[in-house]
C-alpha cells in the first residue's frame, strides 16, 4: 500500500509539473512590452497586416491582444519573445508585418521594433 501512494503521489506531481499553465510575464517584461506597445502608438506610422494598411494605434490594439493571449498562457517569457511572436507577422496568414513612417521605405516590423528594445535598454525615453 504504501508503494502504492509513492507511486501515486509522484504521478500526480509529475502531471501538474506538466499540465501547469505557465506564469505569465515578468513586470520588467511587462514594462519593455508596454514601452514596445506606446512606441508604436505614438510613432505616426502606418503597419501593414495581411496586405492592409493600419494606423498605429490600430496596430498597437492589435498587438496589445496578441500580447494578451500569448501571455496568458505563458509564452512570452521577454520582450524578445513579444517581438518574435507576435508583432512580427500574422499567425493567420504567416505574412510579415510591415511598417512605413512617414514618407520612409516600407521595413519589416520585427528590427523596427528590436532596434527600439536596444534604444529603451541602453536608456532611451
Amino acid at each position: 500500500m504504501k508503494r502504492f501512494l509513492c507511486t501515486m503521489a509522484t504521478a500526480a506531481a509529475m502531471f501538474s509539473a506538466t499540465h501547469a499553465v505557465a506564469e505569465p510575464g515578468t513586470p520588467p517584461t511587462k514594462r519593455e512590452v508596454t514601452q514596445l506597445l506606446d512606441f508604436v502608438a505614438q510613432s505616426d506610422c502606418q503597419f501593414n497586416r495581411n496586405g492592409t494598411w493600419y494606423d498605429a494605434k490600430k496596430a498597437r490594439v492589435h498587438l496589445q491582444e496578441k500580447y494578451d493571449y500569448l501571455d496568458h498562457r505563458g509564452k512570452i517569457p521577454n520582450a524578445e519573445a513579444f517581438i518574435d511572436l507576435a508583432a512580427t507577422k500574422s499567425s493567420m496568414s504567416g505574412k510579415a508585418y510591415q511598417v512605413r513612417c512617414g514618407n520612409g521605405p516600407v521595413r519589416p516590423s520585427a528590427p523596427w521594433l528590436s532596434d527600439e528594445l536596444k534604444r529603451l535598454r541602453a536608456g532611451g525615453r
